[in-house]
């Protein structure tokens, strides 16, 4: 008997219902229709095309470049009865050989594979002889050269699928795609009149946060203060600045490790499991780090250093929250990481057209980061989605974090000292003419004889780099050019004009909100967690794949004593209740005779 997408949405993955998106998806793809699907990391995209691939007869093919996605979406799918594999470089020839006899036996419902394998001689040959059903691409974003993970192996993929004894449905998801991108991934992949599902990018349960701190490591250990015992992923543009932290961690008492492609396989292998399976609860990274880990219990995100493009910033900051609970997602932001993104960008791309096109997605994310105005709606306008002028969850909005500054005065001081140069200069020889630094380039070129030079020495230097910021946004001054930007008048600061600019506050804490469990429940969250540890230790799995923290607080909630009611909590399906009720369930019973209800 074939069953509905209810029926496998609850035997399989323990839900009654939908997100929003997710069942048009589902039934466009069962009906033979290819398909377009963007969805923010977190919304459930796998969802769309593994319940697909279970209720269509044949098998399923889904090319992805991320080894740790393949391994954690088996381990994921097994965990629930649903048999599948996956055919990378990290697994040896002699277990890819067992693999392919396996799918030749039709013994697998789903098969990850990565790009550069499709065209292999064994794969074709193997894949000939099944009836596949549907080919998915995931991370479809990686075969447009105006993506933010420009894949070649990619443009290859619909040459694959005209090589398939009979064309499947093809279907295509990608977490972040602009208009320029969507259109690149219908062309290339050449779907056949497309279903195209834009979910919206909105992650309502993630706060978000930009910060201009002084002292980047004190604004991070104040951060922590507030994420005690929580699960949390940090970000760093460099390996240096990654080992940086992790040492400052470890040394603060942090149960924190590290991420980064100069570490060794075993190494990085081993320091990410002890993150998966919660050895450590917090790991350093360089952006390596995180492409299709679906860990759900991530509370927090922070990017020590803003990183080169807006996709790539959702991206990682998606991968908290990612069971739906509140989860929070900090930028801290320093003129540095802009001069570091230029080096890279001209240290790693050659082509001239794509390294005009890095700059400019540069230039969007500069401008998240000193944007005054409502930051979900930065992003979601970046999206082409329409947004609220205020969301009333990220720190721009709450401006719990800063205070209002007359700053009238001060820049009119910027102003004139620009009219004074007679040559024109970059933001940071403003800010140290301004500073009254005695650079060696300063002296060389008598600009300390300028009138304004020194004359806001009292300021910092992110005060003042926030106030050109506030000057070029509002006109009164412009930036030219993209490599090396210099800046010139504007418009003109006007007679009556008044400038004010937001200051962040000192040693600030944090936004979020508390736990919504009562304290008796979240005594018994505690409980259920160490089961599921225990449990994660015996199996060899991440805890997170045997419940979430979400499925965890709804047994908190509802406190199921028989197998019945066991069955109604969310994010439980018949194979999970077969295998873990009876042990969750004695908990329970012992805590409720335990305690005073």
């Amino acid at each position: 008997m074939v069953l509905t997408k209810y029926e496998v949405l609850k035997k399989y993955f323990g839900y009654d219902s939908f997100r929003d998106g997710q069942d048009e998806v589902i039934d466009n793809i069962v009906s033979g229709r290819d398909v377009l699907c963007v969805m923010p990391t977190g919304a459930g995209k796998s969802l769309c095309y593994q319940i697909p691939a279970i209720m269509l007869s044949g098998v399923t093919i889904v090319v992805s470049p991320l080894i740790s996605l393949m391994k954690d979406q088996v381990q994921s799918l097994s965990n629930i009865g649903v048999k599948a594999a996956y055919v990378n470089s990290s697994l040896s020839e002699n277990v890819i050989e067992k693999v392919y006899a396996r799918i030749k036996g039709n013994l697998y419902k789903i098969i990850y594979v990565a790009p550069e394998r499709l065209f292999s001689n064994a794969f074709i040959n193997t894949i000939r002889e099944i009836d596949i059903s549907l080919v998915v691409v995931d991370e479809a974003h990686c075969i447009s050269k105006w993506g933010h993970d420009f894949r070649p192996n990619y443009l290859n993929i619909a040459e694959f699928v005209s090589k398939l004894k009979s064309r499947p449905v093809v279907s295509a998801f990608t977490a972040t795609a602009t208009r320029q991108v969507r259109q690149d991934i219908v062309t290339l992949l050449q779907l056949n009149d497309p279903y195209v599902c834009i979910s919206s990018f909105d992650r309502k349960n993630l706060f978000l946060d930009v910060r201009h701190p002084d002292n980047k490591n004190d604004e991070l250990l104040e951060v922590l203060k507030n994420h005690t015992n929580e699960s949390g992923i940090i970000y760093c543009i460099t390996r240096k600045t990654v080992d940086t932290v992790c040492d400052l961690l470890n040394k603060r008492g942090y149960s924190a490790t590290k991420y980064h492609a100069g570490l060794d396989d075993e190494e990085r292998t081993k320091n990410q499991e002890d993150f998966i399976y919660d050895k450590k609860l917090i790991i350093v990274a360089t952006n390596a780090f995180g492409m299709g880990i679906n860990k759900s219990n991530v509370s927090f995100v922070i990017h020590y250093n803003m990183p080169k493009d807006i996709e790539s910033y959702y991206q990682e900051a998606g991968r908290a929250g990612r069971d739906g609970n509140r989860a929070e997602c900090i930028l801290l932001y320093g003129e540095e990481d802009i001069f570091t993104n230029k080096y890279m960008i001209e240290h790693s791309v050659d082509d001239k057209d794509n390294k005009a096109i890095e700059y400019k997605l540069l230039e969007k994310m500069i401008g998240y980061c000193i944007t005054e105005k409502c930051l979900r709606a930065y992003i979601l306008n970046y999206f082409d989605e329409e947004a609220k002028e205020k969301c009333g969850n990220c720190s721009n909005c709450l401006q719990t974090n800063y205070e209002i500054c007359d700053m009238t005065e001060q820049a009119g001081i910027i102003v004139d000292c620009l009219k004074g140069m007679s040559k024109k200069y970059g933001k940071t020889m403003l800010v140290n003419i301004l500073k009254g630094s005695k650079d060696k380039r300063i002296l060389s070129e008598h600009l300390y004889e300028l009138h304004d030079y020194g004359k806001l020495h009292s300021l910092n230097r992110n005060e003042i780099e926030r106030l050109i910021d506030k000057l070029i946004v509002l006109g009164i001054i412009v930036k030219r050019g993209v490599e090396y930007p210099v800046l010139v008048i504007g418009r003109g600061l006007e007679d009556d004009e008044r400038i004010e600019i937001r200051v962040p506050k000192r040693s600030v804490g944090s936004i979020r909100k508390k736990d919504s469990l009562k304290p008796v429940e979240s005594e018994l969250f505690s409980v259920l967690k160490k089961l599921r540890y225990e449990l994660s230790v015996q199996e060899g799995i991440p805890a997170y794949l045997i419940f979430s923290n979400a499925t965890l607080k709804d047994m908190c909630l509802k406190m199921p004593t028989t197998k019945e009611e066991f069955m109604v909590v969310d994010g439980v399906g018949e194979y999970k209740s077969a295998k873990y009720a009876d042990r969750f369930i004695s908990e329970i019973k012992k805590y409720i005779d335990g305690s005073n209800i």
